[in-house]
């Protein structure tokens, strides 16, 4: 992603960690966890490789289309999954962010976008806009469990819902500042 290094390397760290805690969440005990839990992995460990900044390192021209084929592959298996619920639509668009997102990169110079101003593609402020009202929701949900989750300490790490919540609004909030950096 284009943007300041220093930027780049807090949402690397973010995203790392959370693809860590999610894989970490596969081992859980509760089949709900488990399921979601690795399309949120590869969510999380996607992101922070998108993320280093390109002063750094900068994919080769290869890298863009295999992301964007492994996160298609996401989003069909998040699509079949939907039938099940309605809570993997998220991971569908989630997964279709990326997939946009790899394409949009792809196509764009090694160093900066020369977009400036109002410039944004309908896309983008449409993916913008879903991604910040997650965050919002998301980040309301995790204000009562936190609240009440306080006394019990008989969960594992995967096992607890503030945790993974906490997790899914990370990842919300570290896609919103992908897509504004696109």
């Amino acid at each position: 992603m284009h943007g300041p290094a220093s930027s780049g390397w807090l949402l690397v760290a973010l995203c790392a960690v959370t693809g860590a805690y999610c894989l970490a969440r596969m081992r859980s005990g509760a089949e709900g966890q488990r399921s979601a839990a690795g399309g949120e992995a590869l969510m999380g460990f996607g992101m922070a490789a998108m993320a280093v900044p390109t002063a750094v390192f900068t994919p080769p021209a290869w890298a863009w289309p295999v992301y964007a084929a492994v996160f298609g592959a996401a989003g069909v298996h998040a699509l079949w999954a939907a039938r099940a619920g309605a809570h993997h639509l998220h991971h569908l668009v989630g997964a279709a962010a990326m997939v946009y997102m790899a394409l949009v990169m792809a196509g764009s110079p090694a160093h900066g976008h020369g977009r400036g101003g109002s410039d944004v593609p309908l896309l983008t402020g449409a993916l913008l806009l879903y991604f910040a009202g997650y965050v919002l929701v998301a980040g309301v949900r995790l204000v009562p469990v936190a609240a009440v989750a306080g006394g019990g300490g008989a969960a594992g790490w995967g096992d607890r819902p503030e945790l993974a919540r906490a997790c899914r609004l990370s990842m919300g909030i570290a896609m919103v500042a992908m897509l504004l950096t696109l």
